[in-house]
């Protein structure tokens, strides 16, 4: 149960609790009960600190009630903000080298945090033509929408704007014998692509990105995965 302690906290709980229910993470209607705080008693003092008292017979417990399995299933690869529509920059830590290394293919690797590029024309989304949105692989944030995704010849998927431009970083690269201006992702740090003024009208900009730092999920999924706020964008 949720409970509050005065109007504030009530109404706080029951937006959160809609939008979580609007998510379609769930497949059945939410039954946590949202309730005005009563007394408190505290338990036994066996109760308390129990995991660290009892850990082995706590562990067991857990494992057995299913709920780690649970969690992994339902929130695996999700954040807060995703969950409910935000651009996920307050929410997301990012995991160690370590981690990406073991969850990231190396090419991934290579291109998200080496600053690598694909093979163009030989990568998942440059002839990607579905309605959606790009998010960061790493950190979930959205990117890109397929709405403004054009066919610029170059083999790498392209855009002229991105969907979210808060979540973008721009800087001066100067690797190749050249001036670029680089493009990374705000929360997760990982490198995208470049950015060139040589694109179509509205914007005259081509974001060349690398499908390799991009997930994409399809207008008929973002509901689905937390990104109902962005579904008049595609």
């Amino acid at each position: 149960a949720i409970f509050y302690h005065n109007e504030e906290q009530r109404r706080l709980a029951e937006e959160s609790k809609a939008k979580l229910q609007e998510s379609g993470i769930h497949d059945k209607p939410l039954v946590t009960p949202i309730l005005a705080a009563g007394p408190f008693y505290r338990a036994e003092e066996y109760h308390q600190d129990y995991y660290k008292k009892n850990p082995l017979r706590y562990k067991y417990y857990r494992g057995a009630s299913g709920r780690d399995n649970y969690l992994e299933q339902i929130w695996s690869n999700r954040t807060a903000g995703q969950i409910l529509g935000g651009t996920m920059t307050q929410n997301f830590t990012k995991p160690s080298k370590e981690q990406l290394k073991s969850r990231l293919t190396p090419l991934q690797y290579k291109v998200t945090q080496e600053n690598g590029t694909e093979p163009a024309f030989d990568n998942a989304y440059w002839d990607e033509h579905r309605a959606g949105i790009y998010v960061d692989l790493i950190s979930g944030e959205p990117l890109f929408s397929s709405s403004d995704k054009f066919d610029s010849g170059t083999g790498w998927p392209s855009f002229t704007k991105p969907l979210v431009p808060e979540n973008i970083v721009t800087e001066e690269d100067r690797s190749l014998f050249s001036t670029r201006t680089e493009v990374h992702s705000k929360a997760g740090n990982a490198h995208l692509g470049h950015v060139f003024d040589d694109g179509p009208q509205p914007t005259g900009l081509r974001y060349c990105m690398n499908s390799a730092a991009l997930r994409f999920i399809s207008k008929e999924n973002m509901t689905k995965e937390g990104y109902s706020a962005y579904l008049n964008k595609v």
